[in-house]
Order: structure tokens, then sequence, then C-alpha cells
């Protein structure tokens, strides 16, 4: 069994408010948690309205597909254009590791 999670830090487009972020942010989130089947939040820069941490965990039974599944979830988050992708980081778990 493998577990992965991403952390994806975003800059938020035209926001003004802690509010407006919540705007843009609860569709995304909700978004990843549709399509992919995954476990997804928002887990850092709580108190800033223009940026955002979102994470997302999955678990397969094989590392290539929770590689496919983080690889598209970045893909939908870089495609959104009411945000920009800073940056990301990864960890990949099994459960052999020590």
């Amino acid at each position: 069994m493998f577990t992965g999670a991403l952390t994806a830090d975003l800059l938020l487009g035209d926001v003004h408010s802690l509010k407006g972020k919540r705007a843009v942010v609860r569709p995304i989130v909700a978004e990843l948690r549709r399509r992919f089947a995954v476990a997804a939040a928002e887990v850092g820069d709580l108190d800033l309205h223009r940026r955002v941490q979102v994470g997302v965990a999955t678990v397969a039974g094989d590392a290539g597909q929770v590689t496919d599944v983080l690889d598209a979830c970045e893909r939908l988050l870089a495609e959104r254009p009411e945000v920009t992708l800073l940056s990301t980081h990864r960890q990949l778990f099994s459960d052999s590791d020590d």
C-alpha cells in the first residue's frame, strides 16, 4: 500500500478579504475531492487573504497510481485561472517504510 501527499502553494488573484479567499478556495478543494476521490483541504496560510496552501492525500495499491493521481491534481491546480501555482511538495510513503 502506498500513500501520497501533495502540498501546493497558491497565489490567489483579485481577493481582498478572507471571505473572498474562501469563495475561491472552497470550489477548488471540492473539485479535487469530487474528480479524484482524494482527501483535500486548505492546510496553510489561513490568515493571509492572497495566499493558500492546499493539501491533497491519496492511497493506492501501487506507487504509479498514487503518482498519477497527484499529477492530475497538480495539473488541475495549475490550470485554474483564478490562482497561480507557486510551488508543490510531494511525499510518497509505503507501508513497508520503517
